[in-house]
């Protein structure tokens, strides 16, 4: 018996059909998300002036590029479906590919469906309140009806994505033309001094932001199908990062102008508090409306990926197995499903116990995010000194300067989720730890 089944990669069969223009819109849209509607609040909650809310908003952008870079080369040279995971197998072996595969199983995955259904939690509690604990209501409502539904492999059509990208885009626009329609409709609430930023807010700042730009890592797997890769690719990566910038700073913009820095620290929900301030409450519960059913929509997706790297988690280990059975009659990773299901539905609790649920969904994930990213950067370096003749369409321009600075970026938001976050942090990490010993004993059974 053996813990770890190692498939080797086939040749890809994709064909090169995305312009720069495709890529740049796919990568848009996997990026601009419901974040952008919570972390501004806690950003600028974390910061001195209206100026350093749109600083970290430009570092942020500034730090996904380079991250965009380093991860275009790996998805480049080492093409297939497991992504970090088979980047991870090939520069440290299985151990750490399964501590990966865990992690993204127990905290990572599961760690951002609980933070989507706060989201959706947040703006759902603007429309029919439920009390002081409404936002967790609606969130463990969302995780239970949507794996229920992907249980039942109750298939949705193309037109009900659609509908929730057109709420998305809606809800962008209406934020952005109200806040800025603001500075000469509403006056913004005063400005109350707040106190220098430190290292630590400014880390916890840069930590809200990087989580708003997160989903680049993923456009990197759109390589295989990019005419003339070694020249669109970061064509694609600099448009993209630009037009995502471009939007949120708008965003940050409208909820400066229309609420100031105080009123975007202490909302809740922060882009219905300037409708409400815009166009009073009908406008508020508009925005909720839309808000909330695009957190739905990405709940929903996160919830359907996650289940089928769960599912991969199970082909390949054979601890895990009962992960890896496919129910033919629903077409649906059944198990796994159920497992990441009760996992987010623990850590809805955990939000609910310190009363900060998204907050906490942020210090959670993020430790072990950033540590897996850190490793991500390193195994840059690894694979070119492993295998120096490995094909390489694109390379990292300013070899080694960009790769270090990628990882150096990694080890500073590291070092900041440990350090300035809260009990979710711990928490998270103790998940993590969790899968050592799992991994000992495993290895010891194939010894027996």
């Amino acid at each position: 018996m053996t813990i770890l089944k190692v498939i080797e990669p086939q040749p890809t069969l994709l064909k090169p059909t995305l312009s720069v223009t495709d890529a740049t819109a796919i990568i848009v849209g996997m990026v601009v998300g419901a974040g952008i509607f919570e972390t501004p609040a806690l950003v600028a909650a974390n910061a001195s002036s209206a100026g350093v809310v749109l600083l970290v908003w430009v570092l942020g952008g500034a730090m996904s590029l380079v991250g965009a870079l380093c991860y275009a080369e790996l998805a480049t040279a080492f093409p297939d479906a497991g992504g970090s995971y088979h980047y991870f197998m090939r520069a440290y072996g299985p151990n750490l590919a399964f501590l990966f595969a865990w992690a993204r199983m127990a905290v990572i995955q599961t760690g951002s469906i609980a933070l989507l259904a706060f989201i959706f939690g947040d703006y759902a509690a603007q429309l029919l309140p439920l009390g002081s604990y409404g936002s967790f209501v609606y969130a463990i409502l969302s995780i239970v009806v949507l794996t229920g539904l992907n249980f039942m492999s109750v298939e949705q059509g193309k037109w009900t994505q659609n509908l929730l990208t057109l709420a998305k885009v809606l809800g962008l626009l209406l934020v952005i033309v109200a806040g800025l329609a603001a500075t000469t409709a509403v006056t913004p609430a005063p400005t109350a001094p707040a106190e220098s930023t430190s290292q630590g807010t400014f880390g916890l700042a840069m930590l809200f932001v990087l989580l708003t730009y997160g989903g680049w890592n993923e456009a990197a797997y759109l390589s295989a199908e990019m005419r003339h890769v070694q020249r669109n690719m970061s064509k694609a990566l600099l448009w993209s990062i630009g037009i995502i910038v471009g939007i949120y700073l708008l965003m940050n913009l409208a909820y400066l102008q229309g609420l100031g820095l105080a009123g975007m620290a202490g909302s809740k929900a922060v882009a219905a508090d300037l409708m409400r301030q815009v166009a009073g409450e009908g406008g508020a519960k508009f925005i909720s409306f839309l808000i909330a059913i695009s957190a739905l929509g990405a709940t929903n997706a996160t919830i359907f990926t996650g289940a089928r790297t769960n599912y991969a988690l199970g082909r390949d280990f054979s601890a895990f197995a009962f992960l890896g059975r496919w129910h033919d009659r629903a077409n649906a990773p059944t198990n796994a499903l159920l497992v990441q299901g009760a996992i987010a539905l623990a850590l809805v609790l955990l939000g609910a116990l310190t009363r900060k649920g998204f907050e906490t969904m942020v210090d959670y994930t993020a430790p072990v995010f950033w540590f897996f990213f850190l490793l991500s950067g390193i195994a840059l370096f690894v694979l070119r000194w492993r295998e120096p003749n490995a094909p390489r369409p694109f390379r990292v321009p300013l070899y080694p300067i960009v790769p270090l600075l990628f990882c150096g970026v990694c080890a500073y938001l590291l070092y900041s989720s440990l350090v300035f976050t809260g009990l979710g942090a711990l928490v998270g990490v103790a998940v993590l730890a969790i899968g050592v010993p799992i991994l000992w004993l495993m290895r010891r059974r194939t010894q027996l």
